[in-house]
């Protein structure tokens, strides 16, 4: 894993073996910065970073000047890598172990920025961008993000603006505008 841009750029960071995890890739990482880089002031971004797993989203944000990144995982594991390397390169993200759809339904924090990146195989995708709507957690002209597997197909959803594929990564991009 690798962080592609801001104060930590071209660090490698190792993750353990054993890990619950399929990383975004590199290639597919860049496209989705290259979209955000004209939308998105990060400093000033309130982000939620959903199924967290590595957490290589919320580190890339932070090395790009987020200061306020919630990062959300059910794995005690993952969530206790991203804490550590997190203290170690200096960041300040708030990482939580919780179930995703449980954590949406309580929350009352509104976001800038939403990224969601399940397991590809779990069945109700559609979900997450129906809570994030319902329970009103993107700020105005807000973003999410949900990557997802080939056959998923998000555009009937709610706030839904437009798809991209990366190789066998796809984004559905929502706005709340």
């Amino acid at each position: 894993m690798r962080i592609i841009n801001g104060t930590h750029r071209g660090k490698t960071i190792t993750v353990p073996r054993g890990l619950p995890v399929r990383p975004t890739t590199d290639f597919a990482k860049e496209a989705l910065f290259n979209i955000l880089n004209n939308k998105v002031d990060y400093e000033s971004t309130c982000f939620l970073d959903l199924f967290s797993g590595t957490g290589h989203i919320s580190l890339e944000l932070a090395s790009r000047g987020s200061k306020n990144i919630t990062a959300v995982d059910k794995n005690a594991k993952c969530v206790g890598f991203l804490r550590g390397i997190s203290k170690e390169l200096g960041f300040d993200i708030n990482t939580i172990k919780a179930d995703v759809f449980g954590f949406l339904k309580q929350t009352k924090t509104s976001y800038d920025l939403i990224f969601a990146d399940p397991p590809y195989d779990l069945e109700n995708i559609a979900e997450i961008s129906e809570l994030v709507f319902t329970n009103s957690l993107l700020s105005e002209n807000g973003i999410l993000v949900v990557e997802h597997g080939p056959r998923t197909d998000l555009s009937a959803s709610k706030g839904f603006k437009q798809h991209r594929k990366y190789g066998n990564v796809n984004f559905s991009f929502f706005e709340n505008s």
